[in-house]
């Protein structure tokens, strides 16, 4: 354990390593049971976190000859009511992405049923715990941590001695669960699951938690005292529970945000920069203002004696930030541009502004749309273009066979379907052209011409459900396409971790691979945010001032996605449209600096630009949440 950590944390550069070492593990006692003679018991968790080392236990089963079939498994949970076949349902789930893949038998999975009455419920609850006990006790537990710091349904205020039950989620468990049902409305006010007493017994527990928005709950489970209202904080008194992070889960840590105050720090360029703006915002001075004493009376001595006195460490900073600065003449001109774009309206949410200094320094720019986005188009959106259509069919006589017959069947679909439901091929086909139009006239309001878009619509995303397939090398064969069709000197690509299910990441590791296999010149890569958080003002490489006009602009440029308007279907952890997210990172950007001592501006976006020969991952490993 490292500084004010209560209990072991493993910080990984990925999610990919950390289902590694979860999936290894796992097979190693699985392999040490079988070699002794004995099952090994597995204690699973659902959600997108674990999908990675279930996708890893399969590779290690089809490839290396893991063998399942002694294994014995007990899931963590169910919602209530829920069919086993229903979308929602963690049956399906753990069938999907797990079960009908390796060769664990079916006699020994166990999940707990959400599609019996209450008092059947409870006499299954009795029955999970002896099943439990029967097998000897779980081996090996895995948990994932939810925003309200439960473990499996264990919502705050379960006691440690808490055994498998029915209970009520939090409000907040719910609405995270909005997107899987469609709609918060949509989502069970209740579940079964194991008791914080039943996980604690396991001999040993892994607990998963990868992405930003995960930072400040594993801070207050890792670094807080044991307390009800963060039920993962039991884990501290396990005997072999450890926390598997990713940088950005773990950004929050005292160790990784602010070293300096719990031990001894390898001083580096990067954390120079950090700890000066930390202290300027601790200390509320700008960084010209920064005394000797300040950094003395702030854990800093190290640091500022390797300068001697505070003003050279201080210029060096804010020349460093200045320099950072880069306003129309200082972007690009007359370059080959290529933006990838996660979902049809990515690009603008983050990028709108750069995107018009980039047209007005004639750049050559397209913009390639990596997935449809279908599913983030409500079904009311869809009637209303098929009406819009049979008007204008009527109001000027057009003959248009066959869309009587699409419209019936569309709207007897929509009628018949039920929330969280998977739409039809010709309904999501309906869907991606909506959002293809809005993206198309996106470009135009920043004043790129339709024709310079492209639309990928990459095989990973058409699942027709929240939950996507993995990565193909068909997914690279079309991101490497438009690479070479392009030859672009730059790429943008999404540097996004906090995207709730994870499109960004999978988009990224698409261009990743595709960047590695393209014959042409190797691009100069700028990774933007936006749409969930923003780079830091410590992290990023490059910041664009834009003036209030620019950024109106780029809000109108957003508003051309008007399924994603007023009320976005996958709104993320923050229920403001992205416009207003928007608007508050980018003047919030710009007052930090302001704060910070440099110019004033009104809004500023922020990028992270990898040059050739830098490893892509470096920026994301170095996430932190100082800035705005």
């Amino acid at each position: 354990m490292s500084g004010l950590e209560r209990v072991p944390v493993v910080v990984a550069a990925s999610h990919q390593q950390i289902a590694h070492m979860v999936a290894h593990r796992i097979a190693e006692i699985v392999r040490a049971k079988a070699a002794a003679g004995e099952r090994a018991v597995l204690g699973l968790a659902t959600g997108s976190t674990p999908l990675g080392v279930y996708r890893e236990l399969i590779r290690l089963h089809r490839e290396e000859g893991l063998d399942l079939s002694n294994v014995v498994t007990f899931n963590l949970d169910e919602y209530f009511p829920m069919e086993p076949e229903s979308l929602q349902s963690y049956h399906r789930f753990m069938r999907e992405s797990l079960f009908d893949h390796v060769n664990v038998r079916p006699e020994n999975i166990r999940i707990p049923r959400g599609d019996l009455s209450e008092d059947e419920t409870e006499v299954l609850c009795d029955e999970y715990e002896r099943a439990i006990e029967e097998a000897g006790g779980i081996d090996f537990q895995i948990l994932g941590i939810g925003r309200s710091g439960h473990v499996g349904f264990n919502e705050p205020g379960a006691g440690p001695a808490s055994r498998t039950r029915l209970v009520f989620l939090d409000s907040l468990t719910r609405k995270d669960a909005a997107a899987d049902f469609f709609g918060e409305q949509n989502v069970p006010f209740r579940a079964v699951t194991m008791g914080i007493g039943t996980i604690l017994e396991a001999r040993e527990i892994a607990l998963l938690a990868t992405g930003e928005h995960k930072a400040p709950i594993v801070k207050r489970a890792v670094e807080g005292p044991v307390h009800p209202d963060v039920p993962a904080t039991y884990l501290q008194d396990h005997p072999d529970a450890t926390f598997y992070l990713d940088a950005a889960a773990a950004a929050r840590l005292t160790r990784r945000e602010t070293p300096w105050i719990v031990g001894e720090v390898e001083w580096t360029k990067e954390r120079e920069t950090r700890a000066v703006l930390w202290l300027s915002r601790h200390t509320g001075k700008s960084i010209l203002r920064l005394e000797t004493k300040d950094y003395r009376d702030h854990h800093l001595a190290s640091l500022i004696a390797r300068y001697g006195s505070a003003p050279p460490l201080n210029g060096e900073v804010f020349n460093e930030l200045v320099a950072k600065i880069r306003g129309r003449t200082k972007l690009p001109h007359g370059k080959r541009v290529l933006v990838f774009s996660p979902h049809p309206d990515d690009d603008v949410i983050s990028m709108g502004g750069m995107l018009r200094k980039l047209v007005e320094n004639d750049n050559d720019i397209t913009v390639a749309y990596q997935t449809s986005g279908s599913i983030a188009v409500f079904d009311h959106e869809v009637r209303r273009y098929l009406d819009m259509i049979r008007r204008l069919a009527g109001a000027f006589a057009l003959e248009m066979p066959g869309m009587a017959a699409l419209s019936g069947r569309v709207h007897e679909h929509l009628r018949s379907k039920a929330p969280g439901g998977v739409d039809p091929p010709d309904v999501r086909e309906l869907k991606r052209i909506i959002r293809e139009t809005e993206a198309v006239s996106a470009l135009e309001a920043v004043g790129i011409p339709g024709d310079r878009a492209r639309f990928l619509d990459l095989p990973f995303y058409r699942t027709g459900l929240v939950r996507k397939d993995p990565i193909t090398e068909e997914d690279v064969r079309r991101t490497r396409g438009v690479l070479d069709d392009v030859g672009p000197e730059l790429v943008f690509a999404a540097g996004d971790l906090s995207d709730p299910h994870g499109t960004h990441r999978m988009c990224l590791a698409a261009v990743e691979r595709a960047l590695a296999e393209h014959a042409g010149p190797p691009p100069e890569l700028w990774l933007y945010r936006g749409a969930w958080e923003e780079w830091d003002v410590a992290e990023a490489t490059v910041l664009v001032p834009l003036s209030s006009d620019e950024l109106r602009r780029k809000i109108q440029a957003i508003f051309k996605h008007q399924s994603q308007k007023d009320t976005a279907p996958f709104p993320g952890l923050d229920e403001r449209e992205f416009w207003q997210r928007v608007e508050d990172r980018n003047i919030g950007t710009a007052r930090l600096l302001e704060q910070l001592g440099l110019p004033a501006y009104y809004a500023m976006e922020a990028y992270v630009v990898i040059r050739d020969g830098e490893p892509l991952r470096n920026p994301l490993v170095a996430t932190s949440t100082l800035g705005a």
